[in-house]
């Protein structure tokens, strides 16, 4: 019985910088793309969408076919769109946050084109990934699409960007020490295979940050570097096949605040708490998580938001049933007392959760 190749898509565009946005272009045309369309986020045209466009219209080998606004992420909104682009269409860029890309990344992969992500803030790892999230029957739905074509990231959009997509990246980031310990602790219990190398890679994409010395979250290079351990994030589960090694307890304890919660935070703002809960029941690095969420200020824009305890406790309970398929710390009745506990006794977790 032979073993099959398991094939990966990577970004063939990767540009991380300052001043990026006036080349959108000139990466574009250097990747052999010539017709493309141009989907924007709610305000984001205003913004960005002079110099991005300009940008594509100066080159005479790039057709700008069509430009959208759109936010809409309802499956059966996102079909009627994507079956009206025009048919010699290369690729699709979406520019904006979470919505807009998860709504074109999907437009794209019905389409089978390419997709170009331009993030303006980089609250989680979802630009540079194959997943996307969108409303499928009402509910809120991770699908499967295909990995970005192109990486486009302006630090100096991103810096000026609300500084809670900042902090929510962040907490995006370390989730994936508690992940990997996650799909491990199913490969222990023959729950699941870990991949190696995919777990090397969310490893190191959290590792090379955490270790960074700065003195602010806003200076470029501290940026850089989030941005590239959020993309190496992404590039894991696609070497994965799954998003296990981004993706474990602390995922779940979100997924199921988003359904208790009548106004939910940011995705990687409740990651973050849910972080540095599960390290502490894994026990497992929560001295390395508690030292970085610390000193980035984290936790003390957390104290901010008026975040519940008694609502992380009914999402503790709740978790297991967002994927009953994994075999999670979480999915584990002492540990969820446990955790349960420590968000009473836990100095930190008693200190932002009201």
């Amino acid at each position: 019985m032979g073993i099959s190749m398991h094939r990966i898509e990577i970004p063939t565009i990767m540009e991380v910088d300052s001043n990026r946005l006036v080349h959108v272009g000139s990466y574009i045309e250097r990747a052999g793309i010539s017709n493309v369309a141009v989907f924007f986020g709610e305000g984001i045209r205003d913004l960005f969408g002079e110099v991005i466009l300009d940008s594509i219209q100066k080159k005479p080998s790039l057709n700008l076919l069509n430009t959208y606004d759109y936010d809409d992420i309802r499956l059966e909104s996102l079909i009627s769109i994507a079956f009206t682009l025009p048919k010699n269409i290369d690729a699709i860029i979406g520019v904006g946050g979470g919505k807009v890309l998860d709504a074109s990344k999907y437009i794209a992969f019905l389409n089978n084109v390419h997709f170009i992500s331009i993030p303006t803030s980089t609250s989680n790892d979802g630009f540079s990934s194959s997943g996307c999230s969108l409303i499928i029957d009402g509910k809120r739905t991770s699908v499967q699409a295909a990995m970005p074509f192109g990486l486009i990231v302006d630090l100096d959009v991103i810096k000026n960007a609300p500084a809670k997509f900042i902090y929510s990246g962040l907490g995006d980031i370390v989730s994936k020490i508690t992940a990997i310990y996650d799909w491990y602790f199913e490969e222990h219990n023959h729950k699941a295979k870990v991949d190696d190398f995919a777990a090397m890679l969310a490893r190191k994409s959290v590792n090379s940050i955490v270790r960074m010395p700065y003195t602010d979250i806003t200076e470029k290079y501290f940026l850089k570097e989030m941005v590239d351990s959020l993309t190496m994030s992404g590039i894991s589960m696609e070497i994965a096949g799954s998003s296990a090694p981004a993706s474990g307890s602390e995922h779940l304890i979100s997924h199921a605040l988003d359904k208790v919660v009548a106004f939910p935070q940011l995705h990687g703002i409740q990651v973050g708490v849910a972080t540095y809960l599960m390290s502490l029941v894994q026990e497992h690095r929560y001295e390395r998580i508690e030292k970085f969420l610390s000193e980035t200020g984290f936790f003390d824009y957390v104290e901010t938001l008026g975040m519940k305890a008694d609502d992380f406790e009914e999402a503790i309970d709740f978790a297991p049933s967002i994927k009953v398929n994994r075999h999670t710390f979480i999915h584990v009745e002492e540990n969820r007392l446990k955790a349960k506990m420590l968000l009473r006794e836990n100095d930190i977790l008693r200190r932002v959760l009201k």
